[in-house]
């Protein structure tokens, strides 16, 4: 009973605070947790105004009603509302009359071994003096962003919504390179494992990693695109003291799609690397076969000869005819053996390892 009771309230009070405010200029900053209604009604009124930037972050869209309420106060058109709660086909800054709206995907590795990638749909409308921000979830995108806030590190307290939306997106960004560090060191272990055995599961995981960078890049493209346009816009929101932030952003995006590419063609030559390993073992099963073969073919031809039933066989009336016939099979085989030996044939040799 007292569990339940404990798991009720953590369900009350996460439903209490599926929104955090953040209110702050240089010289002080208040943090609000509530529901999205309250900010429905009381974000425009009581929270807004010219001495402090404002930022109001959604944990979740399950308040669908109360959204639409906060944008339609905030003289947010139905295209900007929907696409809140439609999936983005292709990334596009949409300037309108006071404010500027578009999405980006972020992504994190995945604790779950049936996903690829955690991945979060994230909608920013940046206005003169708030940035609003909506996850479908709660994940913890933006922890480096709130530290700055709350303990004045650099330049974001001094600075307006815009540099807020830099630093936010910088944050999604660093998801990224998580994301990629992470694939590199399960790169690490395959390129160990790929050098002490040829296992089948290997392949797997190399194919694994790959699907990983390929779902990384479709995200990681678009908020490439998002930069550039942010960059080239002429908006007065985004103040042109800041394009040199949003160029840095904008280089952090193209850093991490070449090391998307690059890590990729690691990949490749890892596959390629396993499939010439398997190719070599094959190779080596081959040779032994064939070197069986060639010992025994003489053998098998003296064998077949004396086996034949003719009647007068002159060597077959030899006393030690038998002996004979077998000393000399012995001589072949031994012989042939010793020849492939000389030459090196029948050493083995570990093509996983670097000679």
């Amino acid at each position: 009973l007292l569990k339940s009771f404990l798991s009720s309230q953590e369900k009350i009070m996460s439903q209490n605070s599926e929104c955090q405010l953040y209110k702050y200029n240089s010289s002080f900053f208040l943090l609000k947790k509530d529901k999205a209604s309250y900010f429905a009604q009381n974000f425009l009124l009581n929270e807004l105004d010219d001495d402090h930037v404002a930022w109001l972050n959604f944990h979740s869209l399950a308040d669908m009603p109360s959204i639409e309420t906060l944008c339609l106060n905030l003289q947010i058109d139905k295209i900007g509302i929907e696409n809140i709660f439609s999936e983005s086909r292709r990334p596009k800054v949409e300037e309108n009359n006071g404010y500027i709206f578009f999405n980006v995907i972020s992504a994190l590795p995945s604790q779950n071994s049936k996903d690829l990638l955690h991945k979060d749909q994230l909608t920013f409308f940046i206005a003169k003096n708030y940035l609003i921000s909506l996850q479908s979830m709660d994940g913890n995108h933006f922890e480096d962003v709130r530290n700055r806030i709350e303990k004045d590190r650099g330049k974001i307290r001094s600075k307006k919504s815009d540099f807020l939306l830099f630093r936010s997106l910088e944050a999604i960004v660093d998801n990224y390179f998580e994301v990629l560090d992470n694939i590199s060191e399960a790169m690490e272990g395959i390129h160990e494992k790929l050098h002490k055995s040829i296992d089948k599961s290997l392949l797997l995981k190399i194919e694994l990693e790959r699907r990983k960078l390929i779902e990384l890049k479709k995200i990681a493209s678009p908020m490439l695109d998002i930069s550039i346009q942010l960059l080239g816009s002429e908006s007065t929101l985004i103040d042109k003291s800041n394009h040199v932030y949003f160029n840095s952003l904008h280089h952090s995006c193209s850093h991490v799609v070449t090391e998307i590419e690059s890590q990729k063609q690691i990949l490749d030559g890892m596959a390629n690397f396993y499939y010439a390993a398997q190719g070599q073992r094959m190779n080596e099963i081959m040779k032994v076969l064939t070197i069986v073969s060639s010992i025994f073919i003489p053998l098998t031809f003296i064998a077949g000869v004396y086996g034949m039933n003719f009647k007068y066989m002159p060597e077959l009336a030899y006393k030690n005819g038998y002996y004979i016939v077998i000393g000399i099979m012995f001589l072949i085989g031994a012989s042939l053996f010793a020849f492939f030996v000389s030459k090196g044939w029948l050493k083995k040799r570990d093509y996983t390892k670097q000679e």
